[in-house]
């Protein structure tokens, strides 16, 4: 059972992996957006952009490790 609920948790397909990012980017720019009232000018613009990068960095590598799963996947379906 414990099972069952803890492949609830994994990122199987792109799609998936594409709707984590758009809420990952959308709490970022809200997060963001609260640096900007917060700290006006230069400091609270760097601090949104820092949220915002953090972001794609983020998709970058969670959209990476569904490719290399995907290719081990296929390697152990090849070899054994």
């Amino acid at each position: 059972m414990l099972r069952r609920i803890s492949r609830l948790f994994v990122i199987k397909t792109r799609v998936e992996a594409l709707v984590i990012i758009y809420a990952l980017a959308l709490g970022a720019t809200t997060r963001g957006a609260s640096y900007l009232d917060q700290f006006p000018g230069w400091g609270g613009w760097t601090l949104f952009f820092a949220c915002t990068v953090a972001v794609f960095l983020a998709g970058a590598k969670i959209l990476d490790c569904l490719e290399f799963e995907r290719k081990e996947r296929e390697e152990a379906e090849t070899d054994g």
